[in-house]
């Protein structure tokens, strides 16, 4: 099999921001590119597995089979809680509440699965939680089934990016290896939920919170 993750020995991450960056952090730098591992690397576990580009472990999910608590976390490399996201209760579509760390209080973050009648390439939004209908949007376009999904901003930007990773060797990875692309506006943390909420949604398989809803 194909080494996914060169590294082996785990390394703490910085703290994540959690927000979109102000107007005079914008300027364009390099995207940073994650590789998104659909497994956990725990035993008896569902989840996720991210490395960076050097091979060293950033994010990681595990929820254990017998042990669901109706959320799902995402942690950093030592195993501390990042965010949790819990799908919202009562929502008459696919609706999830994206909150800091293990809080699960006023959520940061709220995503929606785009409903329409006519077909579209429009998959879901995110805004923040307590923007209200004006506040900025995020629209996420494409397909995940098959890893090409694009995320955008308001103006149309792209922001963030889910493709397809191949090996040296230029053989696909598989649907269960795929890259995260994440531009310098958005943070990585925010990115990598809005990966976790399209497979609960659209992935192949059981949720990883089966039928629990808010």
């Amino acid at each position: 099999m194909t080494k996914v993750h060169p590294n082996v020995v785990a390394r703490a991450t910085e703290q994540p921001r959690l927000a979109v960056a102000s107007a005079s952090e914008q300027h364009r730098h390099d995207p940073e590119v994650l590789t998104v591992w659909r497994k956990s690397l725990l035993f008896n576990c569902n989840g996720f597995t991210v490395f960076d580009a050097t091979g060293n472990l950033v994010f990681r999910v595990d929820n254990y089979a017998s042990e669901y608590r109706g959320e799902i976390v995402l942690m950093d490399s030592c195993g501390n809680s990042v965010l949790t996201i819990r799908r919202k209760k009562l929502s008459l579509s696919d609706q999830w509440l994206i909150y800091n760390g293990d809080a699960c209080t006023k959520p940061l973050f709220s995503i929606k699965k785009h409903v329409a009648i006519r077909p579209t390439k429009t998959l879901i939004y995110m805004i923040p939680a307590n923007s209200g209908a004006n506040g900025p949007k995020y629209r996420i376009d494409g397909s995940y089934h098959h890893r090409n999904c694009a995320m955008y901003n308001q103006q149309g930007q792209v922001v963030a990016e889910i493709l397809k990773k191949e090996s040296n060797t230029g053989v696909s990875l598989g649907n269960d290896v795929f890259r995260l692309v994440v531009q310098s506006e958005l943070d990585k943390c925010l990115a990598m939920a809005v990966v976790i909420v399209l497979d609960q949604i659209f992935g192949p398989g059981p949720s990883l919170l089966r039928n629990w809803s808010f």
